[in-house]
């Protein structure tokens, strides 16, 4: 049911064309001899659009092909992609100039005054939307689908009076408001951890001991092998993968993923030696671990601390190793227990593990915020954007 004052229409009502740009000989960004950008398909990702995501066009005759400029109020869209990735679009408020489209994105142009762009923007990034570009999507590659022009503009839309459509936008401008300051909060906090590491792992700047002096005395050099004993994770394999959030026992990898999901196995957990360090033996990729787990690879060491050790200060120290992974090869027993860091008394060792635990749960503090801020946006997209949830318009706001 369409609601009360809003009209059903669709979206070719409100977009008088969708213009690709051309396919050309483009390098990376590294090339600062050509003003001239071309979009990356990655331009676009969860209702986002990034203009860092460009390359560059360096050649005349290349330059001379470029068609369909960025241009601001307008919407870009991920017409071929990958499944989960076709369809993807973003908002661009101002146009940039001498950046092109290729190929593979659309230009989404309003057809008249009465739609508001940012609305449109919103309405295109909400999760309805996406499943329906998603499903229209066809190819015969399962690697990389393609949605049509018609099948776009076809596509079902109610449409709120001008007036709330601006108001509309306006309420959802100040969630990604929040949500980009957010993620700025949590890349400054990053940056301020990296700086402390830089300093307390290496004794450039020294904490007070428990007198308030600074602490003294020259560190060792010892090999992690020394200060780590590591366990083969096979007795903690989980044996299904049919994992749900409904479980309660997390299944871990060592990679960016973490968490790979959770398991209902109460047997063969780990959890007497915690904390502890997994590590993966092929890509030396590792993750400090406080709480019981499983794992997932027989790839994956679990490191736990020799006594007199802090395994929390021995971990932050292998994350500034500067030690490049090549070839695919086992990691720890030929080369990682060889290397060396620099180790205070034990007493300096907690301090500065402390410090560092410190600053981490800022940063989860604020991811939090992140993904609440996040979960309130979609959860007011969907209610907004449906008409469920209607604004109020002030006079000032029709005019």
């Amino acid at each position: 049911m369409v609601p009360n004052g809003w009209k059903d229409g669709r979206v070719r009502d409100l977009i008088k064309s969708l213009n690709a740009g051309v396919s050309v000989n483009s390098e990376d960004d590294g090339n600062l001899n050509s003003s001239y950008k071309i979009l990356k398909t990655s331009c676009v990702s969860k209702g986002v659009f990034d203009p860092n995501e460009t390359k560059s066009v360096v050649e005349e005759i290349e330059i001379s092909r470029l068609k369909e400029p960025v241009l601001g109020d307008s919407i870009i869209i991920s017409r071929m992609n990958t499944p989960a990735l076709v369809g993807a679009n973003g908002y661009i408020e101002n146009g940039i100039d001498n950046t092109y489209l290729p190929d593979r994105l659309w230009q989404a142009k309003p057809k008249s005054n009465d739609v508001n762009m940012k609305w449109l923007g919103y309405w295109f990034a909400s999760s309805h939307t996406r499943y329906t570009l998603s499903s229209t999507a066809t190819g015969t590659s399962g690697s990389m689908k393609n949605i049509t022009k018609s099948d776009v503009l076809n596509i079902k839309i109610d449409i709120p009076p001008l007036p709330e459509q601006r108001k509309i936008a306006k309420i959802l401008s100040t969630w990604d408001k929040a949500i980009s300051t957010t993620e700025r909060l949590i890349d400054n906090s990053k940056q301020q951890k990296k700086a402390l590491m830089q300093q307390l792992l290496t004794a450039k700047k020294r904490l007070l001991d428990d007198s308030g002096k600074p602490f003294e005395g020259e560190w060792t050099k010892v090999e992690l092998g020394k200060l780590l004993d590591y366990k083969q994770p096979t007795p903690y394999l989980v044996k299904s993968t049919d994992y749900s959030n409904e479980y309660s026992i997390p299944v871990l990898t060592a990679g960016k993923t973490f968490i790979l999901g959770y398991s209902n196995e109460n047997f063969g957990i780990f959890e007497e030696e915690l904390p502890a360090i997994i590590f993966d033996d092929f890509t030396t990729a590792s993750k400090f671990v406080d709480f019981p787990f499983k794992a997932k690879s027989s790839a994956m060491k679990i490191l736990v601390a020799k006594q007199g050790v802090s395994i929390k200060f021995v971990y932050e120290a292998m994350q500034v190793l500067n030690y490049p992974v090549g070839g695919h090869q086992r990691h720890w027993i030929s080369i990682f227990a060889n290397l060396v860091i620099g180790l205070p008394s034990l007493l300096e060792q907690q301090k500065i593990a402390s410090v560092l635990t410190n600053a981490d749960k800022e940063i989860e503090l604020l991811e939090q915020q992140l993904a609440d801020l996040k979960q309130e946006k979609k959860a007011l997209m969907q209610q907004l954007l449906t008409g469920k949830r209607r604004v109020k318009i002030d006079d000032k706001e029709v005019a």
